[in-house]
């Protein structure tokens, strides 16, 4: 199994659009694409390396500087659609820039870092990275499914693991890889604590109800079956906050389910982890947490993604904790990306 849309970007946002959920996301998706607005940001006059954000949240901003910080004095651009300088280590000039020319500061460019060309900041600066012959560089940031969206032509991928690579390649020749590991489940495991018996503790449940790859009667069956049956208090995803989802939520308050809302995070919780496909349930595994699968009426992708991630369904012995690199992934990146810059990649 691999990509449902492996190599045509146009037909994974006309599935996009095609959810309901997703449409007000996507017209503004192609409102920016039309006159893209956006801040560049730069601790040097003739940076090398160029980092898109899509979102000026302090964990998405966090995912794609960790390795800046092994990159001693390199300079660099970031691509944001705001000022996002005072969340960023060191001092930072800020420009507006407006439309799809190539701003002068970027001349010098080498390689972009991203998370992939689908969403807008991505986009353009693929495009960038075209007109100067830069390496297209795309950082795996959560599990895959076959709805992810197809890595853009030419790009070079660096992936948890071999097989996570060759899925989201889906048989292409175009992208080349390498392994650096999930600097997630590296995060996770470093807190790892001595294994303790907590299947007698209320379960969490994570919410999924936002996502577009499985069809809500499946997410939403499964969550309710399960908390009422075992009693699980529910976890919304940040991203439920669409009218669905909070309709949703209060049928369910209604009908006695509890929520999980304090915060915390996962690995503050140690209570047993439950979703149908969140990577949070392996981070809980990494963590040392018990965790596990469940579904009702899984589709076949389903089952294929828990068996390729080595996921425990709900009765069985919990989810094994994920092998994690000796060597932090920020750093391996990191390294990766100075071949690049320096040319020996």
């Amino acid at each position: 199994m691999g990509l449902k849309f492996s190599n045509d970007l146009d037909a994974w946002h006309r599935w996009q659009e095609s959810r309901s959920l997703k449409q007000q996301f996507v017209k503004h998706l192609r409102r920016a694409h039309q006159a893209p607005e956006f801040f560049l940001l730069a601790n040097g006059p003739e940076p090398r390396l160029l980092v898109p954000i899509e979102a000026p949240k302090p964990s998405t901003i966090a995912a794609y500087t960790a390795p800046l910080r092994f990159l001693g004095e390199e300079q660099i651009a970031v691509l944001a659609p705001s000022d996002v300088s005072h969340l960023l280590e060191g001092h930072w000039t800020s420009t507006r820039v407006s439309g799809r020319d190539l701003p002068e500061i970027l001349h010098g460019i080498r390689a972009v870092f991203s998370a992939g060309s689908y969403l807008p900041a991505g986009e353009l600066a693929y495009e960038w990275s075209q007109q100067l012959g830069a390496r297209f560089v795309v950082a795996q940031h959560g599990l895959t499914t076959p709805f992810a969206p197809p890595l853009a032509r030419g790009s070079h991928l660096l992936a948890f693991s071999d097989s996570d690579a060759d899925f989201w390649k889906s048989g292409r020749r175009d992208v080349s890889h390498e392994v650096v590991g999930a600097q997630i489940l590296w995060n996770a495991a470093q807190r790892k604590r001595a294994a303790t018996d907590t299947r007698d503790a209320k379960p969490v449940f994570l919410g999924q109800l936002h996502g577009a790859e499985l069809p809500r009667r499946i997410s939403a069956k499964t969550a309710q079956r399960f908390c009422r049956a075992t009693g699980a208090e529910y976890r919304p995803h940040p991203s439920e906050t669409d009218r669905l989802s909070r309709i949703q939520h209060s049928v369910w308050q209604r009908r006695g389910i509890e929520f999980e809302n304090s915060g915390r995070t996962l690995g503050e919780l140690h209570r047993p982890v439950v979703s149908v496909f969140s990577t949070g349930v392996l981070e809980a595994a990494a963590a040392g947490e018990q965790a596990w699968v469940t579904c009702v009426d899984a589709p076949d992708w389903v089952l294929d993604f828990w068996e390729r991630y080595g996921l425990s369904q709900w009765g069985e012995d919990p989810t094994p904790a994920p092998p994690v690199p000796q060597t932090e992934p920020a750093q391996s990146i990191a390294a990766s990306l100075a071949r690049i810059l320096e040319g020996a990649a």
